[in-house]
C-alpha cells in the first residue's frame, strides 16, 4: 500500500483480488460443492438460530446478505418463505442495528406456533407477516402498496418450482429498486444429483435457477452478481444474487 493510499481502499482493492483468484481456481469450486453436497444428509443448514430462532440458511450466504444489506441500506425487505422466520428476525436485527429499514414475511401457511414466536421476539416492530400465496393476486397488490415509493430489495425463497419462481420474479422483481438485489435461494437444486428431494415437487430442471435462466433472458436489467458467489464459495443461491442496474 502507498503511503498516501487509503487504508479503507487499499483493503477493497486486495478482497477484489482475492476474489478474482477464487473465479479463476476451478479446483477450489469443485471442492467447495462437493462439500455442500456431503453436508445435505446431515441436514447442515438446519443446525443454526439467530436470536433464538431457527435459520434455515448456509452461514455463508447469510454473510453475504448482511454484506448486501450494509451496501443497499433498503427501506423495505420483502421475503417470500417464513418456515420459523430465523431469516425474518436476522434481517430486521440488521435493520435494527442499522437504525434503518423494515421486513415483510409472506408465507402461504404461517404455523401458530411460528407465529406467536416470531410476534413475541423483540425484532417484531421490524416484521411485517402477510399469510397467503406469494403468488395471489391481493398479496400481490398488498406489497406493492408497502413498497410505494421505498428502496426495495427481495427475497425468494418459498415454493422452489420454476413455475411459481417464475410468477415470484414477474410479481416481484419489479419493486427491487435500481442498484439493490432479488435474490433467489435455493437455484442449487439444478446442480444437484436428480431425485434427491423424492417428496418435493421441484427437481433438476424444474427449478429456481431454470426460473431464473428464463427471467433473466427477458430482463437485461438484472445481471448475476458473480463476485459474491465467487467470495462465499459455499452457496445454494449459485446465480440466484441478481442486483438490479
Amino acid at each position: 500500500m502507498h503511503e498516501d493510499q487509503d487504508p479503507e481502499a487499499a483493503f477493497r482493492e486486495s478482497v477484489a483480488r482475492n476474489v478474482d483468484g477464487l473465479k479463476q481456481d476451478p479446483s477450489m469450486r469443485r471442492q467447495s460443492d462437493e462439500w455442500l453436497l456431503n453436508s445435505l444428509p446431515h441436514r447442515y443448514s438446519y443446525n443454526f438460530r439467530w436470536m433464538g430462532r431457527p435459520l434455515i440458511q448456509y452461514p455463508q450466504d447469510m454473510l453475504a446478505m448482511q454484506e448486501i444489506l450494509w451496501d443497499v441500506r433498503p427501506d423495505l425487505i420483502v421475503e417470500t418463505g417464513i418456515a420459523h422466520g430465523g431469516s425474518l428476525v436476522y434481517y430486521a436485527s440488521l435493520c435494527e442495528l442499522m437504525g434503518h429499514g423494515e421486513v415483510v414475511g409472506i408465507d402461504i401457511d404461517i404455523r401458530a406456533h411460528n407465529r406467536a414466536a416470531i410476534e413475541a421476539h423483540p425484532m417484531f416492530r421490524r416484521i411485517t407477516l402477510v399469510e397467503g400465496s406469494s403468488t395471489a393476486a391481493d398479496v400481490v397488490a398488498q406489497v406493492q402498496r408497502m413498497a410505494a415509493g421505498k428502496k426495495v430489495l427481495v427475497v425468494l425463497d418459498s415454493n422452489h418450482t420454476h413455475d411459481h419462481v417464475r410468477d415470484e420474479l414477474a410479481a416481484y422483481a419489479p419493486l427491487v429498486s435500481p442498484g439493490s438485489y432479488c435474490v433467489v435461494f435455493d437455484t442449487v437444486i439444478e446442480d444437484l444429483p436428480r431425485g434427491l428431494y423424492p417428496d418435493r415437487p421441484w427437481d433438476v430442471g424444474n427449478n429456481p435457477k431454470t426460473a431464473v435462466r428464463e427471467f433473466l433472458a427477458a430482463h437485461p436489467e438484472f445481471v448475476v452478481d458473480t463476485d459474491i458467489e465467487a467470495k462465499i464459495q459455499i452457496t445454494v443461491a449459485p446465480g440466484g444474487y441478481l442486483r438490479r442496474l
